[in-house]
């Protein structure tokens, strides 16, 4: 390959992830103007955190199966989301701190476990 054709290549991945960034934009403004449009009464209690987080993490899904770079910290806000909006459906509603702390301690514990075994000359 010629650096005019992998130029080419990485332009046109980039401009693929610019439309999934772009779609998942357009899909939280068209949530955020459907929810103000509607009374509150109409609308359940975290509806919008629900979206949010759904959105997030279907980019990322997709992001994923399409070979491209996932972004740690919006899954992460995604998964937050999620779980406070599926609380809130529920009645249950919790505190967005205590779940970043719980999803903080989470991440640092699935780190330490997945983490590469290295051998003693990686080490120095």
């Amino acid at each position: 390959m010629s650096n005019n054709e992998i130029q080419n290549f990485k332009d046109k991945r980039r401009k693929d992830v610019d439309r999934f960034d772009n779609i998942g934009w357009g899909l939280f403004l068209i949530v955020l103007g459907a929810i103000w449009l509607f009374p509150d009464k109409l609308v359940p209690e975290g509806t919008f955190l629900f979206c949010v987080g759904i959105i997030l993490l279907g980019m990322n899904l997709i992001k994923y199966v399409k070979g491209f770079k996932t972004n740690g910290f919006t899954i992460f806000l995604g998964l937050i989301a999620l779980i406070a909006g599926l609380c809130a459906f529920l009645g249950k509603p919790v505190g967005i701190f205590p779940l970043i702390l719980i999803l903080w301690g989470i991440s640092i514990l699935i780190k330490i476990i997945f983490k590469k075994k290295r051998t003693p000359e990686e080490n120095e």
